[in-house]
């Protein structure tokens, strides 16, 4: 790739800037069919230190309106100090269909020097090359554009230009002891990235552009970004077809056999409250200080008794460390982005406790039944579930979910109940009937989703809830079960 690439030849000036004009006139006008047709564009513009990365982009965005498009530039982290799973600041920014993100380095740029710093080891670069495959699959399959652009320059043009920045006071604060060792290292960040770019150019392929030639690159930038977008425009928002890969599973019964007379006293259920919820206050402060996430996920019948639950386990946390997120209806600016983005942005940091009340599940339950979805989207959801989660426990985080299970009698007593008490009524809506209606229908939805996304390391958890107090209990010691082999696997992993 960048070792057989070849420099163009110089073009003529005034030819190159009449052709740049005509794009950004295509570009601009691209801009109100992308909105019309709600059709959004990822553009990624890696490259060398000192290649014009952010002139590019200035040169791409000059002549847009700005409402529509944004410049996306993460940081740099060190691992160290990285509190969030590797691809968080990227999925977090993907843009609302119909608009454009422009991504100033991005995934590349991390994982190709977090490998050459030594600070992940060759088998977490495979996971997370693994994991960009898996993250711009999940975004074509959705409709998404993405575009990716890789700016080369031999190692004497970055030579001549890391000194032209330091030489200039005021440029010399953009020369960084990062620059200065990749051109060092040109010849093995020169084969990294080839490697990188071999690996991930199935979803979407690499565009390598001569970046000394200034203008030529943004001509050739902006005719590759104008010309993909009239073929997507073209060929209509992608929707991907299903797809299976084989994850390790755990068998799980139906819900209909599942035996829901188990019941404790009021005394144990005190005595085993107090008990567990003891332990978990002291696991709480161990998965702080050894920086595990923890993440649990509450699906169930209505009036099964998920809002107790919670409220039992989170009575012990450190309100300083964790969050309950509801899961309602996705908002309009949700709805306008891959499914999973609303979940990447509510993903607890490490050594934090994120619970939520309804999670991404709701694709392949109520908004597979109620038509909120095609049958593609809610076909596809299983494997980009059990993908994204794999992505959360391959980041380290402890992912338990619970299924809060009940009979069809008890709901109907239960929502009767909340019906004729006062202080229950806001509690049952004319959803809750209706949804009640379809309950064979949701069932099988349930009993489906489990079986395809109960996986070893995310696996789920049918919690009988027929009496409340057993559910709380049970629920408590599966958590306390899980932290306490999370925190005994990371000594182990310290002491080794």
């Amino acid at each position: 790739m960048l070792k057989d690439f070849e420099k163009k030849k110089r073009e003529d000036k005034d030819a190159l800037g009449e052709e740049i004009k005509k794009l950004r006139e295509r570009l601009l006008a691209q801009q109100q069919l992308l909105r019309d047709e709600k059709l959004p564009v990822m553009v990624l513009i890696e490259g060398w230190s000192a290649a014009g990365k952010g002139s590019l982009i200035k040169e791409l965005i000059s002549e847009i309106d700005p409402r529509f498009y944004n410049v996306v530039s993460p940081p740099r982290i060190p691992e160290s100090e990285l509190r969030l799973p590797f691809l968080h600041q990227y999925a977090s920014a993907v843009p609302e269909n119909g608009k454009i993100a422009f991504f100033d380095s991005g995934w590349m740029d991390s994982a190709v020097a977090g490998f050459m710093h030594h600070e992940i080891t060759k088998s977490e670069y495979r996971h997370r090359v693994r994991q960009i495959n898996e993250f711009e699959r999940q975004l074509r399959n959705s409709g998404y554009l993405i575009v990716k652009i890789f700016l080369h320059i031999d190692k004497e043009e970055q030579f001549e230009r890391l000194h032209a920045l330091a030489e200039a006071p005021q440029t010399e604060w953009r020369v960084t002891r990062e620059d200065l060792w990749q051109h060092k290292e040109y010849k093995r960040f020169m084969e990294a990235f080839d490697d990188f770019m071999e690996k991930t150019s199935d979803t979407a392929a690499w565009h390598i552009l001569d970046g000394s030639r200034k203008k030529t690159a943004v001509r050739d930038a902006l005719k590759l970004l104008v010309d993909r977008i009239d073929r997507g425009l073209a060929d209509g928002k992608y929707i991907g077809e299903p797809y299976e890969e084989e994850f390790p599973l755990k068998d799980m019964p139906k819900l209909k056999d599942v035996d829901l007379s188990p019941t404790i006293s009021d005394d144990d259920y005190k005595k085993e409250l107090k008990k567990l919820q003891s332990r978990l206050s002291e696991l709480h402060n161990m998965i702080y200080r050894r920086k595990i996430p923890v993440i649990l996920c509450y699906e169930g019948w209505d009036a099964a008794g998920k809002g107790g639950n919670i409220r039992r386990v989170a009575y012990p946390l450190d309100p300083r460390g964790f969050d309950v997120q509801p899961i309602a209806s996705p908002l309009p600016h949700e709805l306008n982005r891959q499914f999973l983005w609303r979940f990447w942005t509510r993903l607890p940091r490490t050594g934090h406790i994120t619970i939520f009340d309804r999670t991404w599940y709701g694709r392949v339950m109520v908004e597979r039944l109620e038509g909120f979805c095609s049958e593609k989207d809610w076909r596809r959801a299983y494997n980009e579930i059990n993908e994204f989660e794999r992505t959360l426990t391959d980041w380290g985080a402890v992912v338990l979910k619970f299924w809060i299970h009940i009979d069809k009698d008890t709901q109907l007593a239960r929502f009767t109940d909340r019906q004729n008490t006062t202080e229950k009524q806001w509690k049952i809506t004319d959803e809750d009937w209706r949804n009640r209606e379809k309950w064979d229908l949701y069932e099988d939805a349930v009993d489906e989703m489990l079986s395809l996304t109960s996986t070893k390391n995310a696996p789920w958890y049918i919690i009988e809830s027929n009496d409340k107090k057993y559910a709380r209990i049970k629920t408590l010691k599966i958590i306390v079960k899980a932290l306490e082999a999370a925190c005994d696997d990371h000594f182990r992993q310290i002491v080794s």
